[in-house]
């Protein structure tokens, strides 16, 4: 049984920071990539940010340079620090993982529930 909660989302006005957290938590050996996608009203999910297991990190046009991804492996935890926030950023952002359960297992894909963040005025 493996989960991932999220949480940091809330209201922020435009050209403020947010900073969202996702832990892992069950039986499992480790979390390879760890990832954030966004979908907006609409909008279908794309992904955000993404950070390999070695820390090198992949990240959306969009954010570039107003976002960062980053772990914590000790605590199998993926943090988005989102500054310069746009209105545009509102989104319903959603953690995924790819963790091994079983030396003999692939990678299983594990999906938060997803956390709020609107950017308004």
């Amino acid at each position: 049984q493996v989960q991932l909660v999220e949480s940091g989302g809330g209201l922020v006005q435009p050209g403020g920071s947010l900073r969202l957290s996702c832990a892992a938590s069950g039986r499992f050996l480790s979390a390879n990539t760890m990832a954030w996608y966004r979908q907006g009203p609409g909008d279908r999910r794309e992904l955000v940010a993404a950070i390999t297991s070695r820390n090198i990190p992949n990240y959306a046009d969009s954010v570039k340079g107003r976002f960062t991804i980053s772990r914590d492996n000790a605590q199998n935890t993926v943090y988005l620090q989102m500054n310069s926030l746009k209105p545009e950023d509102t989104a319903v952002y959603v953690c995924n993982a790819g963790v091994s359960v079983s030396a003999a297992f692939g990678f299983l894909s594990v999906w938060g529930q997803g956390t709020q963040v609107t950017v308004s005025s």
